[in-house]
């Protein structure tokens, strides 16, 4: 039993010893570590300070082979020079995050996914839908959805993008009736324009079942059934509309009138214009009005409208249209001093013509149901500059 004590007093001592040294070594190791890690991250981050973004990619990705932890940092040093509009050198940063062998599943799929706005961002379409598609199920399958609709916009893929709407709508609850509706038109404005008046109305009827109350496709139901000839057809449905959404009349004045009065009922459509002017100026309603008046009791009446709207709602366009009415009166000697006045007014009236979008401020002199700036849809208010302010 007394040996047996010995024993032990020889081996544990032994055993604290090599633990005391193996810690030493780690110890050792640790501190080494510790001391290159840093000195490549200022490396690194000294090349991004002297604009030499390639040397620094280097640095970090050598970094990341040593030490899979920073993998985190290279995720946003990659959004960095997206943001900064360096897309090749996102690119290759995801990319070679992408193509580790060790990387996790979750963080493969985030590493894709930022490959997929990379290629957005650069321009490379089927590249980013590719990405993107590749995601399907993942936990960025919302994400990659929402950017594949975005991309089948921009192409003009309104098959797809209906598609990509309907998997949004049925898979993540997100509410996609309006869209649904503008893709429909978009394909039945091409349907018309090819005068496949079938193909155009059963686009148009997809597009009020699944958005019944959608003014576009009211619009062009009432245009189709112009286009056939179908005049008492187009001129109910843009009255319904004209007493629904009456915000929307300026789009459609002149060809409401139009329609109004071949049927007859041009009394009828002048009071609705009227009505409709004396709630809210609109540069459009009063130049049809103005036509119209003109056609029906002469010259002297339809300049006394133009007269009483700018004494109630005075706008640059009414008064751009009062002197050209009057410049037919005008004598000789003075014809001159009003065409001059007549061209300021008509220049500065023309820069207050145009329509705003209210989700990036772009201008156009056309209503755009989708902004050519931002690519919003229904961003644009049915009346002219001039006419909100």
């Amino acid at each position: 039993m007394l040996e047996f004590d010995y024993w032990w007093l020889i081996v544990i001592p032994f055993i604290f010893g090599m633990g005391w040294l193996a810690a030493r070594l780690d110890l050792k190791q640790l501190l080494h570590e510790s001391r290159e890690l840093p000195r490549a991250y200022f490396k690194g981050l000294n090349f991004l300070v002297n604009e030499q973004p390639d040397q620094a990619i280097d640095v970090f990705i050598e970094v990341m082979r040593l030490d899979p932890e920073t993998i985190e940092l290279h995720f946003a040093l990659g959004k960095l020079f997206r943001k900064r509009g360096e897309t090749d050198r996102a690119i290759r940063m995801h990319l070679n995050l992408y193509q580790r062998n060790d990387l996790e599943p979750a963080q493969r799929e985030h590493a894709l996914y930022e490959l997929g706005l990379d290629y957005m961002k650069a321009g490379l379409l089927d590249r980013a839908e590719q990405s993107f598609a590749e995601l399907g199920g993942s936990r960025y399958s919302k994400d990659a959805l929402l950017a594949l609709l975005e991309i089948y916009q921009r192409e003009h893929d309104w098959n797809k993008a209906i598609a990509t709407a309907q998997q949004l709508q049925q898979s993540h609850g997100i509410n996609q009736a309006t869209l649904l509706a503008h893709f429909y038109c978009e394909q039945a404005q091409e349907a018309m324009q090819q005068q496949r008046w079938d193909a155009a109305q059963a686009l148009l009827d997809q597009a009020l079942k699944v958005c019944p109350s959608h003014v576009r496709t009211q619009i062009l139901l009432g245009e189709l059934k112009q286009q056939q000839g179908q005049l008492p057809q187009a001129a109910e449905i843009w009255s319904v509309l004209a007493q629904q959404q009456p915000d929307f009349l300026p789009l459609i004045a002149r060809r409401y009138f139009a329609a109004m009065q071949a049927q007859g009922r041009t009394a009828e459509a002048e009071t609705r214009l009227r009505t409709s002017l004396e709630k809210r100026p609109s540069h459009d309603i009063l130049l049809t009005l103005f036509d119209a008046v003109q056609q029906t009791q002469g010259a002297p009446a339809a300049l006394e409208l133009l007269k009483q709207e700018l004494r109630r709602a005075p706008t640059l366009q009414a008064f751009n249209r009062l002197l050209g009415a009057q410049l037919e009166q005008t004598p000789a000697d003075e014809r001159a001093y009003v065409e001059s006045i007549k061209h300021l007014i008509h220049r500065h009236a023309r820069q207050m013509e145009r329509y705003t979008c209210h989700a990036c401020g772009f201008k156009a002199r056309e209503f755009y149901w989708q902004c050519p700036g931002c690519a919003n849809w229904d961003s644009y208010a049915p009346q002219r500059q001039e006419e909100t302010e």
